[in-house]
């Protein structure tokens, strides 16, 4: 069971390794300059119970994840690409297929420990692209593994959380305008008064009404 958030609470956002913000953040500072924005980086692995535990409001996360508790909305693919030493093999190549790989010990989870392994031609990393961009290392070089599945990111936010602000940066990934209407409904409920409205009163005929003659 989540706690309601006060409407000047923090919003918490997340995302998973190789996401990245600025955009929505700058557009966020730009619109809510007053509201802040937290953010948290989330494993993979803990991205489920980072959202339904309340670490986050939201969460940029990678699919598959369970949905039954979330709302969720997908966003882009990622294209999947072989991360090695910058002596392997596959630095001759522009991009490889899958076959290439057949012989290596493919992992798929980044972690020091692998990324230790990579960086001594023991192992190859399979990971989506924006992260072998994200944590790029000068002994390391990565190619696009073209026809292996790509990655799907996506935002999503539990369906119990009552954080007032949810919809609004939701609005913001989705592309919403400021000028939109449920913008124009938070600055209402922020207390910004509307122009009054003022009715003028019909002003009288000058002309006189024609009297009415009677039958002779």
């Amino acid at each position: 069971m989540q706690t309601p958030q006060p409407r000047d609470a923090a919003l918490r956002v997340g995302y998973v390794p190789g996401v990245t913000l600025t955009k929505w953040r700058t557009t966020w500072a730009e619109r809510f300059p007053r509201q802040r924005l937290d953010v948290v980086e989330v494993e993979q692995a803990d991205q489920h119970q980072a959202i339904t535990d309340g670490l986050v409001d939201l969460c940029f996360v990678r699919l598959p994840i369970e949905t039954d508790e979330l709302h969720l909305i997908q966003l882009y693919e990622e294209l999947p690409v072989a991360w090695a030493a910058k002596d392997h093999v596959i630095a001759a190549a522009d991009e490889i297929a899958v076959a290439d790989l057949t012989e290596e010990t493919v992992v798929t989870t980044l972690t020091p420990f692998h990324l230790d392994l990579v960086a001594a031609g023991e192992a190859v990393l399979l990971v989506p692209q924006s992260v072998a961009r994200t944590y790029s290392r000068r002994d390391l070089i990565y190619r696009i593994v073209t026809d292996a599945p790509s990655t799907t990111v996506g935002l999503a936010w539990s369906k119990d959380n009552p954080h007032t602000l949810i919809d609004e940066f939701v609005g913001i990934v989705r592309g919403r305008t400021a000028n939109s209407s449920r913008s124009a409904q938070e600055r209402a409920a922020k207390g910004r008064p509307a122009k009054p409205t003022t009715k003028t009163a019909p002003r009288p005929s000058s002309k006189p009404s024609p009297r009415r003659r009677g039958r002779r």
